[in-house]
């Protein structure tokens, strides 16, 4: 070997390379493969780990490759490791090229996925690529390339073959500006590291590192990284929240270690990549299989998949109507009797009907539906932390691209049946703009908890308890069914643009912890319970008054005396009755709905439905006590008629409640929803957008199924 030519001089076009590797992958091999290459080996300063540094001429370039002991991952339980990772950390250099085993890609990509983490430039070898294809074994590189947004190049140490597309990717990749590499978690860690980063933003704290790797490395504990934090002074701020981020990812791992729940981050987006990736034929489909790939056989099945997952969410509806109507007859029975007792209480009518009527029946009536929306969160919650929404989610990603949505876009979706707040913070998992900003739109129309109490309440008014659970399922799919047609629009003319792919995580199946289900159920339940507490009980107080006011005197003596020359009770209640009517068209909440009445009356909609909608933009839970307090108010009511569903069904046509259902399925969600919504999507204009979208959207399908209904003569 000529000694002259042992370091390469340091000019414009020189290019020094970190070849990194986990041990047997043939790194070595591969970097002598290379024409002309210069083989100098010496030491790493301080230990006995040779270093062995390869230079080579390549067109216009000259390179420096500094081949790196084989590591498993960025751990410190040997030398070789704890050299690599120093090396990585420490030392200048321009590029990594990242060698792996096709012929074993999942386990190789767990280094690769740390390496993501460093703000480094990467380029991947997909080295043994003729091996891979004597096992069957196929891999996508351009796709995955797409998938990673890192050059992934075939090569074969031993065939000599892709070398110069190796060494070209390095050129291109060395000259072109660093692009952020597409490393996505789970739902938890993505809300953590948004956290983080909004943090380092206030403080405009000043680092080479992106934002996002240095919030990943602090929650992976990092020492490097705590250790440049430490002595900064945002870290006495910064250490309580990550403190909190710490105890939120474990908790959704159901482990107290941090880096294991990070091992299976990695571990689950590292089978994201495969599945998406890597076709395997005959030869390796007859080796034994692990009970995950059984159960995934059986579950991400092409064909009986999705049906499998429509079955599973049928019952869980059915769950939702069937469960949930037994205690609400006590709730509705305590709640009756808790408005009498409270109300003998009070001699003063107005006070009484404010506490009794507006009060406890608006609140009520909210709390009424509670153990419809523990079932559904609990049903939720269960399927997501067995692992099965994100098979789902690979399973549809196919489907929901030709609506121009991916895949990834099902889990906002999915928790947007529980509540839109989380569902909007979710979509943030989605890196891609337009992605982004396209299922936030899509996410309004996935039914929220709080549409549910009025749903119930109007398949329990017009339909048997038998098949009510199959028209709720009905209405939730086909709120879903329109969100994907809507998408289809939005991507051909507002969010114009071709699809970019990501890697969907594919954690292991595993038993539903406990713990998570309960916390999980429990915040949810209790954010919906606090807005029936205070906001809820605001509203419908607010409501109350509105329609118990202006009080018109002549009008209350005129029928004083006529109740009391009423020879009958039935009498005495129908005038009762009628001037509740009367006062309740004359009162301010009157005016407003009748003002607002031409407008919905194409959909045959009355206005105390018109009013009840309108409530229902602060929130959809005041829709069903606004119904209460409007209709508990009308004629017909007696003591066989004391039941919301009942005055429901003897007060409003079946069309008519039809097309109040697809007003209350598609438009504007409620107004805490709506502030989230505009703060996810980074700008005021977009809620104006979804305003007019959601609100137009939902006026011309109220018309057509009210026609529709109508013609099937309903």
């Amino acid at each position: 070997m000529n000694e002259d030519v042992k370091v390469c001089p340091i000019i414009a076009n020189h290019i020094k390379v970190a070849l990194v590797g986990q041990p047997n992958v043939g790194k070595s091999m591969l970097i002598n493969s290379v024409s002309n290459a210069h083989l100098h080996v010496g030491n790493f300063s301080g230990v006995t780990v040779d270093k062995t540094e390869v230079l080579f001429d390549y067109k216009d370039f000259h390179f420096t490759v500094v081949d790196l002991p084989g590591t498993y991952a960025f751990t410190d339980y040997t030398i070789e490791e704890r050299v690599t990772h120093d090396y990585l950390c420490a030392e200048n250099y321009d590029i990594i090229i990242n060698v792996v085993d096709s012929t074993n890609l999942e386990k190789n990509l767990q280094l690769t996925t740390e390496l993501c983490t460093m703000s480094k430039k990467i380029v991947i070898a997909l080295n043994m690529s003729d091996e891979a294809e004597k096992e069957g074994i196929e891999v996508n590189a351009e796709y995955m390339s797409e998938l990673l947004n890192i050059p992934c190049i075939k090569v074969s140490a031993a065939q000599k073959t892709g070398i110069d597309e190796l060494i070209d990717a390095v050129v291109e990749t060395h000259a072109a500006n660093k692009e952020e590499v597409k490393l996505i978690f789970s739902e938890a860690v993505e809300e953590e590291i948004a956290n983080i980063i909004k943090y380092l933003q206030k403080h405009k704290y000043e680092a080479i590192n992106s934002y996002r790797n240095i919030a990943i490395n602090l929650l992976k504990e990092n020492k490097k990284t705590y250790a440049k934090l430490h002595d900064n002074p945002i870290w006495t701020e910064l250490q309580p929240i990550l403190i909190e981020a710490s105890s939120h990812i474990e908790l959704h791992h159901n482990t107290d270690d941090i880096k294991e729940a990070f091992a299976e981050e990695y571990a689950s987006f590292n089978r994201g990549i495969v599945a998406e990736v890597v076709k395997e034929g005959k030869k390796k489909e007859e080796e034994v299989k692990t009970l995950t790939e059984k159960i995934d056989n059986i579950l991400i099945h092409p064909i009986f998949g999705i049906p499998i997952f429509l079955f599973f969410m049928w019952g869980l509806f059915q769950l939702t109507f069937v469960l949930g109507a037994i205690p609400m007859d006590m709730i509705d029975g305590f709640f009756g009797w808790f408005g009498d007792a409270l109300g003998a209480t009070i001699s003063n009518d107005d006070i009484r009907s404010l506490v009794v009527d507006g009060l406890v029946g608006g609140v009520g009536a909210v709390v009424l539906f509670t153990p419809n929306i523990i079932i559904l969160f609990v049903g939720i919650a269960l399927l997501e932390s067995t692992g099965y929404m994100s098979r789902v989610a690979f399973l549809l990603d196919g489907f929901f691209h030709k609506f121009g949505l991916h895949g990834q876009s099902f889990i906002p979706l999915v928790t947007g049946f529980g509540c839109s707040i989380p569902a909007y913070m979710a979509a943030r998992i989605l890196k891609n703009d337009r992605d982004r900003l396209l299922t936030l739109f899509i996410i309004s129309f996935m039914s929220c908890g709080a549409r549910l109490p009025v749903y119930v309440l109007f398949t329990g008014a017009f339909f048997s308890e038998a098949i009510a659970g199959n028209v709720l399922f009905g209405i939730y799919i086909s709120g879903a069914i329109l969100g994907l047609i809507a998408a289809k629009v939005l991507k051909l003319t507002a969010f114009k643009g071709a699809d970019e792919p990501f890697v969907m995580e594919m954690p292991k199946y595993r038993l539903p912890s406990v713990k998570l289900v309960w916390h999980t159920v429990l915040s949810k339940t209790l954010m919906y319970l606090k807005k029936a507490g205070t906001f809820i009980a605001g509203a419908s107080i607010l409501v109350w008054f509105l329609s118990n006011y202006p009080h018109n005197q002549e009008l209350e003596k005129d029928y004083a005396y006529k109740v009391e020359q009423a020879q009958t009770q039935e009498k005495k209640d129908n005038l009762l009755n009628e001037l509740a009517t009367v006062n309740l068209e004359n009162s301010y909440l009157g005016e407003i709905g009748k003002f607002s009445e031409p407008v919905f009356k194409p959909l045959g909609l009355d206005w105390k439905m018109a009013v009840a909608l309108e409530a229902g933009l602060a929130a959809k839970e005041v829709v069903v006590s606004t119904l209460g307090v409007l209709y508990s108010l009308g004629n017909g009511v007696d003591e066989t008629t004391s039941s919301l569903k009942n005055i429901i069904s003897k007060n409003i046509p079946f069309a008519s409640a039809v097309a109040f259902i697809v007003v209350i399925m598609i438009y504007l969600p409620c107004f805490a929803a709506s502030i989230v919504f505009t703060r996810e999507a980074g700008s005021i204009k977009y809620f104006f957008y979804m305003l007019a979208f959601t609100s137009l959207t939902a006026y011309v399908l109220a018309f057509i199924a009210y026609r529709f209904t109508l013609l099937l003569g309903y």
